[in-house]
């Protein structure tokens, strides 16, 4: 009942998914293993599980090679979201004309103290660490400072200590890392990756961000809002390349043109040389991304390096398996159990979940995935639907998307022969919004028309990332365009953008 109990005040302050709540005990402890379940990392992902596994009554330990969190909540999500929350306060009062036009009048220059808003970012990084610390010892989870490398079948080793433990069940679970292409030096200080850029040391006049990517525009974001200019360097010849096409036009005129930002398409950084702050600007060489010839060398204040992430699974003894990865991922079934190989045997008893796998690099999927890990331990076959995860990119206004993209789903229309439907609700036809005086966005549903299920909801605007869980919830139970337009959505709100897609889908009026 401690357990229960303990979970469901969890799962209310961090919004763990339902599952994590289940009384369902499927104990399998034996004398034979130190654990039921071992979890090699300690981010969201195997946290999540480990919630689970300790809610199933598996005895339970996590290696958590000195980073409880990992990077999402030290040197990613939560972090960046006190940045841009602070960043994002001195955009908007600044932001006169809009001020104005809701009758108020700021006095003075708006000012910020550089030092604090980085102590906000570590502070809240800090508490919410100790948090998931405080939540894993409370529910007796074996917490082992070392980093976990496998020893062989239902063997770990601690690098710290060198003592070997014994599970019935092991998940890795150890994230990853920012990819840093050839050719850029990292000092971390004037050229740095988001690791780095989190600490902001300092608030340089002119930023490069090579990478147009979630972490890219976020931090274009803080930059802009705090004073610097920012030019965007991208090897494919569009911003934006994983977004919907539509919605990183509609991103271009919202995020991108009204602010002091610029951008070089089509070209790769092919060397990057750190400079010293003050005194000398870092150098960027540039080259065009299909001849390789040089054409542009440019000298900037910093810069920042968002070419994505690789997983962090280098000398975690994956040799000790057999198990071959590609360019780090380790391949997984659709229950996250460990393959030899992409066309190799399922190893019994190990999974893998998060960045390491590679199927979706979101911190909230690998909680997903270690929750469903954890059932398929417990013989309760559970497979996650990845489309239906969300995801979202906390700029001013937001991002969020669900689903597939308008370019993917009409492939998949022509590929399985079903019609594609799109319909469109518009934020400047939002009472909420245009009180706020944020009118600017749209929300794009698309959906197959003989089923009338969604294939993908894709939202530009004001609290964009909230709205996306509705969409998130419909696809992920097939709830249909039709159903969801005769769903009651409280007035005035928001939510009333997508309450207008919906209906449009089905040849209804929202007013």
């Amino acid at each position: 009942m401690k357990i229960f109990s303990y979970l469901l005040v969890l799962q209310q302050v961090y919004c763990f998914a339902p599952i994590a709540l289940t009384r369902r005990h499927c104990s399998q402890l034996n004398a034979e293993f130190d654990f039921d379940v071992a979890i090699i990392g300690c981010g969201v992902g195997g946290h999540g599980a480990a919630l689970h596994a300790r809610g199933q009554g598996l005895k339970t330990a996590v290696f958590s090679g000195r980073d409880v969190g990992g990077t999402c909540v030290n040197r990613g999500c939560v972090p960046s979201k006190a940045l841009l929350a602070a960043s994002g306060r001195v955009r908007d009062m600044k932001d006169a004309s809009h001020l104005e036009s809701l009758g108020i009048n700021v006095e003075g220059e708006v000012t910020y103290d550089r030092q604090a808003v980085a102590d906000h970012a570590k502070n809240l990084a800090n508490t919410v660490k100790g948090n998931l610390e405080n939540s894993l010892i409370g529910l007796d989870v074996s917490v082992i400072e070392g980093r976990g490398i496998l020893a062989g079948p239902n063997k770990i080793k601690d690098d710290q200590s060198g003592k070997i433990y014994t599970a019935k069940n092991i998940i890795l679970a150890p994230g990853s890392v920012p990819f840093v292409p050839p050719g850029v030096t990292v000092d971390e200080k004037t050229v740095y990756t988001s690791d780095g850029a989190l600490n902001l040391d300092f608030v340089p006049e002119w930023v490069a961000i090579i990478g147009s990517g979630y972490i890219g525009l976020e931090f274009s974001d803080v930059y802009t809002a705090l004073g610097s200019e920012v030019t965007f360097i991208e090897a494919l010849p569009m911003l934006m390349p994983t977004f919907d096409r539509e919605i990183a036009k509609q991103a271009e005129r919202m995020l991108i043109r009204p602010r002091a930002i610029d951008y070089r398409l089509g070209v790769f950084a092919s060397e990057v040389t750190p400079g010293e702050q003050g005194k000398k600007p870092c150098t960027i060489k540039m080259i065009d991304a299909n001849t390789k010839e040089h054409v542009e060398t440019i000298e900037v204040d910093a810069v920042m390096v968002a070419t994505g992430r690789v997983p962090n699974t280098k000398d975690m003894g994956l040799e000790s398996m057999n198990i071959e990865t590609n360019r780090g991922f380790v391949a997984v079934d659709d229950k996250m159990r460990v393959k030899t190989s992409a066309d190799g045997e399922v190893i019994d008893n190990l999974y893998c979940i998060g960045d390491a796998n590679g199927v979706m690099m979101l911190a909230h999927a690998a909680s997903a995935q270690g929750i469903s890990a954890v059932e398929n331990i417990c013989g309760r076959e559970h497979v996650v639907n990845h489309e239906a995860v969300p995801a979202a990119c906390f700029t001013h206004p937001e991002i969020a998307m669900v689903g597939l993209t308008e370019e993917q789903a009409v492939e998949r229309a022509e590929k399985e022969g079903w019609t594609l439907g799109k319909s469109q609700g518009n934020f400047r036809a939002n009472s909420k919004a245009l009180a706020e005086g944020e009118g600017a966005g749209i929300a794009k549903v698309l959906f197959n028309k003989e089923t009338e299920k969604i294939v993908g909801v894709h939202i530009i605007g004001i609290h964009a990332a909230d709205l996306i869980q509705e969409c998130a919830n419909a696809v992920e139970q097939g709830t249909t365009v039709r159903e969801l337009s005769m769903m009651v959505h409280t007035h005035p709100t928001l939510c009333e953008v997508l309450d207008e897609a919906f209906k449009g889908a089905v040849g209804m009026s929202s007013h």
